[in-house]
């Protein structure tokens, strides 16, 4: 009995922070992510240099594990999107094996996609993006043309979560799980012609003096098997990229 009322009081501390919670809309609740992930330098930033090590599941079971110790990615971000799985502005990744030997290489510099052996088909490029571009789109969810809904919440990693979908202005609907706590995104979901895809997102990190918040770890999943694990040691911000990295020789 004792236990019951000393618990009552921090129980109904509690309870206006709950229902606050519980009031917000789907558009306070992205502008609150945008100010935790860094503001307008997250929000619009010019390219992003990252480097860190990864692990494939390409078959979709252990036995298939190829690790990666070497994974890089370039991008140059475009200054404005309206639909959040097609490719924009300028991608490019490298992920090499423990001897040297490239695993793959996949890029795009605004015309032509490319993998390691060259540019690639329209058809065959297009599916393939649209199976890696997502996230990115909610840094334009406020802009003219969005609509945003606030869905159940949900919890990812063990860690509470506000669910809200983003309807960008060409018909593509994506998923993302924002902390309840710290207004973190945690998580992402959309469909694909692959199966429905998820992403998870911890261990974040800001370098000195930069407000860019950048998680180290991403794991990436169809239809609930992890197909690949990334985790980023290290990032740069706003680097000149020039054109010609993201072109790849056949």
């Amino acid at each position: 009995m004792l236990t019951g009322l000393a618990v009552a009081p921090s129980l109904a501390n509690a309870a206006p922070s709950l229902a606050q919670e519980a009031d917000l809309t789907a558009t306070e609740i992205v502008q609150r992510a945008h100010a935790a992930a860094g503001g307008p330098d997250w929000m619009r930033p010019r390219s992003l240099t990252l480097r860190g090590r990864g692990s494939f599941w390409p078959q979709g079971t252990d036995a298939g594990r190829i690790e990666v110790p070497d994974y890089r990615m370039w991008r140059v971000y475009p200054a404005a999107s309206t639909e959040a799985h097609a490719a924009n502005g300028w991608v490019r990744i490298d992920a090499t094996l423990a001897d040297g030997s490239t695993y793959f290489q996949a890029a795009y510099d605004g015309e032509t996609s490319y993998n390691q052996n060259g540019p690639i088909p329209g058809a065959q490029a297009s599916r393939e993006w649209s199976e890696n571009f997502g996230f990115g789109i909610i840094r334009f969810a406020l802009d003219e043309g969005f609509s945003l809904d606030r869905l159940p919440d949900d919890a990812a990693d063990g860690r509470a979560m506000h669910v809200v979908r983003v309807n960008d202005p060409q018909g593509g609907k994506t998923l993302f799980g924002i902390a309840a706590d710290d207004y973190a995104i945690l998580w992402l979901g959309f469909s694909t012609a692959r199966g429905w895809h998820e992403r998870r997102y911890s261990d974040f990190y800001r370098n000195p003096g930069v407000s860019f918040v950048q998680p180290g770890r991403v794991r990436l999943y169809y239809d609930g098997v992890k197909q690949n694990e990334i985790v980023w040691t290290d990032y740069a911000l706003n680097e000149d990229l020039p054109r010609s990295l993201f072109q790849i020789g056949g």
